[in-house]
C-alpha cells in the first residue's frame, strides 16, 4: 500500500478537506461580523494565522483517529453522507455570503473607508487653513487724516511681503482692505476671506515719531496670540514693519526660505521719504482715482530723485503711464515711451519684477501689428511671478482680446482666486457671463461689483436690463455708469437714450460721436466704437477701430468676439481687418482662437 493510499484509508485528504471548507467558513464569518463591531484588524488577522497554523495538528490528529459516533476510534470510516452534508452547508453559506451578506459588508467598508478618507481632509484642510491669515488695513490715528495713505501702505508692505512665504495662505489686498471701515465681526471676516487668523493694527504719525501698534488675532475663538506696540521715527519703519512680520510668521510656525530668514520686509529702498511718496502714488493706483493720476506721476518722480536705483517706484510709474492713457490728452506714443523707459529701467534694476513687463504688455494694445510682442511680454511676466494678480488680470484681458476666450477667463478666474472681492475683475467676469448668455451669473458678479463701489459696472447692468425688457432701467443705469473723460459733458446721458431708447435719440447720440471723431484728431476713448455697434452701426464700428487708434481696445475686442459681435465678423471688411491688426499673424504663430477657422483659402472664418 503506497503513501497515498494510506492517507485516503486513514481519512487524511478528506480531513484535509473538510479542515480547508471549515477555515473557510469561519473566515468569513469573522471578515463580515467583526467590522460590524469595528473591530481591529489584526483580530481577523489573528484568526487567519490561527487557522493556518492549526492545519498541521489536524492533520496529524486525523492520520491517528477518526471521529464516529461511536467516539473516537482509529481507521474507521467516516459515512459519505456526513461529507456531502458538510458540502451542502458549505455551498449554502457561500450563496447566502455573496448575495445578502457581502453586499452590506461592501457597504460597511466602503462607509468606513468613505468616512477615514473624509476625516483625514478635513484634518489636513483645517491643519492648512491654520495657516492662513488677512493683514487688514491698518487705522490711521495721526492727527492728520491725510497720512491714511501712509497707515493703509504699511500694512500693505507686510501683507506683501507674507504672501511671498510659501506655506502661508494670505488673502490678498483688495479683499482685506474692504472691511476697512466696516464694523464686521472677525467670524464674518474668516468666513468671507476663508482665513484663520487676522492681523490688525494702527499707525499714530507725528512729525517723523512713529507708533505701530499691531495684534495678530485667531478667528475661530477671538483670542489674541500676539499684541505689541513699536515706537521709532520714520527712519525706523522699515525695521518696524519686519519685526512685526517676522512675529506673525514665528506665531504660525511656518517655514520661511534662506533669503527669508534674513530678511522679509523688503521696500526696494532705505529713503524712508522715498519710500512714504511711493506709498502715495500706490494709493492712487489701488483707488484707480483717474483726478488724481497726475500727482501720482509727481510723487513717483521726487521719491526717484531721492534713490535713483529705487526699482519699484519706476515700475509703479509705467503703471501710471498706463492708466493715464483713459484720462489724459498727452499722445499715445509719448505715454507708450514713458512706459518703455520706466518700465525697462526698473527690470535693469530688479529682474524679479512682474509688473513692468505687465504695463510694457498693456502699452502694446494702443498701436495695431503688436499683439505677439504684447503676449510675450505677458508670458515672462507670469514666468517671473504666476499668482500676480494684475499681471493674471490683464493678461486674462490680452487673452480675451486675442479671441483665446477660455483662456482669458481662466486668468481672470485666477486672478479672483487670489483677489475675490477685485472689483474689475469681477466686473469683467459679469461681463463674460452675459456674453455667454448667462445673465443670472453675469448681474450677481456685476452687483458685487458695483457693490465694492466700481460705479461704472452699472454700464453692464443696463445691457441685462434692457435684455430684460426694462428700457428706462437700462437708460438709467448707463447713464449712471458710463465715464467718458475726454468726452463733451453730459454725453454719457446723451449716448445713454440713444442706445435703449427711440429713434430720435438715437439719431441725436450719432450726430453727438461723429462730431466728436470729426474734432478729435489724437486717440479716441475705446467705447466710442462701442457706442457705435450699439447704435445700429456696426460697420462704422469696425471700421472706425480699423482705421483709427483706440486709447483702450479691450471692450471693443469682447464684443467683436461675442455672439453681438457676428455682424461685424460677417462684414465684408473683416478679413482685411484681421491681417492689418496683426491678428492674423498672431494666430498663425499660437494657433486659431476660440470659434475661428482657416478655410481652404487660407483665410480665417469665425463663427
Amino acid at each position: 500500500m503506497n503513501f497515498i493510499s494510506e492517507l485516503k484509508r486513514r481519512n487524511v485528504i478528506r480531513m484535509a478537506g473538510l479542515y480547508l471548507v471549515g477555515a473557510w467558513l469561519i473566515t468569513q464569518v469573522s471578515a463580515t461580523v467583526l467590522p460590524l463591531f469595528h473591530a481591529p484588524d489584526w483580530l481577523t488577522q489573528g484568526v487567519v494565522i490561527a487557522l493556518a497554523i492549526g492545519f498541521i495538528p489536524a492533520m496529524i490528529f486525523a492520520w491517528i483517529f477518526e471521529l464516529t459516533p461511536d467516539g473516537l476510534k482509529r481507521d474507521s470510516e467516516i459515512p459519505e453522507r456526513s461529507i456531502l452534508v458538510l458540502f451542502a452547508i458549505a455551498l449554502a453559506f457561500f450563496g447566502f455570503d455573496k448575495f445578502v451578506l457581502a453586499p452590506k459588508r461592501e457597504a460597511v467598508l466602503v462607509s468606513t473607508a468613505t468616512q477615514a478618507i473624509t476625516n483625514k481632509a478635513a484634518q489636513q484642510e483645517k491643519s492648512e487653513n491654520e495657516k492662513s491669515i488677512a493683514v487688514l488695513a491698518f487705522e490711521n490715528r495721526s492727527a492728520d487724516k491725510d497720512n491714511e495713505y501712509f497707515s493703509d501702505g504699511v500694512a500693505e508692505e507686510i501683507l506683501n511681503s507674507l504672501a511671498k512665504v510659501k506655506d502661508l495662505k494670505v488673502a490678498g489686498r483688495t479683499s482685506s482692505f474692504y472691511f476697512k471701515g466696516k464694523n464686521e465681526s472677525l467670524s464674518a471676516i474668516g468666513k468671507t476671506l476663508g482665513v484663520a487668523h487676522v492681523l490688525e493694527g494702527s499707525v499714530r504719525k507725528q512729525g517723523d515719531k512713529l507708533r505701530i501698534t499691531a495684534q495678530l488675532i485667531r478667528i475661530s475663538d477671538g483670542f489674541q496670540l500676539w499684541s505689541e506696540t513699536f515706537d521709532g521715527t520714520d527712519a525706523d519703519i522699515f525695521a518696524l514693519q519686519e519685526k512685526i512680520a517676522r512675529q506673525v510668521t514665528n506665531e504660525l510656525k511656518v517655514a520661511l526660505n534662506a533669503g527669508q530668514q534674513n530678511r522679509l520686509i523688503d521696500t526696494g529702498t532705505s529713503s524712508a521719504e522715498a519710500y512714504a511718496l511711493y506709498l502715495q502714488a500706490t494709493a492712487i493706483f489701488n483707488r484707480r482715482d483717474f483726478n488724481q493720476y497726475e500727482d501720482a506721476v509727481t510723487a513717483l518722480q521726487k521719491a526717484l530723485v531721492l534713490d535713483p536705483n529705487y526699482a519699484r517706484a519706476y515700475s509703479r510709474l509705467a503703471t501710471m503711464y498706463v492708466l493715464l492713457a483713459n484720462s489724459s490728452k498727452e499722445p499715445l506714443q509719448s505715454l507708450k515711451e514713458k512706459v518703455l523707459a520706466n518700465a525697462k529701467a526698473a527690470s535693469v534694476l530688479d529682474p524679479s519684477l512682474a509688473e513692468p513687463y505687465a504695463a510694457l504688455g498693456a502699452s502694446l494694445e494702443w498701436f495695431p501689428g503688436e499683439f505677439i510682442e504684447h503676449r510675450e511680454l505677458f508670458d515672462h511676466a507670469l514666468a517671473l511671478d504666476p499668482d500676480d494678480v494684475t499681471s493674471n488680470f490683464w493678461y486674462g484681458l490680452t487673452m480675451i482680446k486675442m479671441g483665446y476666450l477660455e483662456r482669458g477667463v481662466a486668468h481672470i478666474d485666477r486672478a479672483l482666486e487670489k483677489e475675490p472681492m477685485l472689483p474689475n475683475a469681477l466686473r469683467w467676469r459679469g461681463i463674460m457671463y452675459y456674453y455667454a448668455g448667462d445673465y443670472a451669473k453675469a448681474e450677481t458678479f456685476l452687483n458685487r461689483a458695483r457693490n465694492l463701489g466700481l460705479k461704472f459696472a452699472d454700464r453692464n447692468l443696463a445691457d441685462i436690463a434692457s435684455a430684460r425688457g426694462n428700457k428706462i432701467e437700462a437708460i438709467k443705469l448707463s447713464a449712471n455708469g458710463t465715464i467718458l473723460p475726454l468726452m463733451p459733458p453730459n454725453s454719457a446721458r446723451v449716448l445713454s437714450e440713444g442706445i435703449y431708447g427711440d429713434a430720435t435719440q438715437r439719431a441725436q447720440a450719432l450726430a453727438l460721436l461723429d462730431n466728436y471723431m470729426a474734432t478729435s484728431k489724437d486717440h479716441l476713448p475705446g467705447m466710442v466704437p462701442v457706442y457705435l455697434f450699439m447704435l445700429g452701426e456696426p460697420d462704422k464700428a469696425l471700421n472706425t477701430v480699423h482705421k483709427r487708434l483706440l486709447r483702450d481696445k479691450i471692450d471693443f475686442l469682447a464684443l467683436l468676439w461675442s455672439p453681438q459681435g457676428k455682424a461685424m465678423r460677417e462684414l465684408p471688411e473683416f478679413p482685411q481687418f484681421l491681417h492689418d491688426s496683426g491678428l492674423v499673424e498672431l494666430w498663425d504663430k499660437y494657433g486659431a482662437p476660440d470659434n475661428c477657422r482657416k478655410n481652404d483659402k487660407g483665410d480665417y472664418v469665425c463663427e
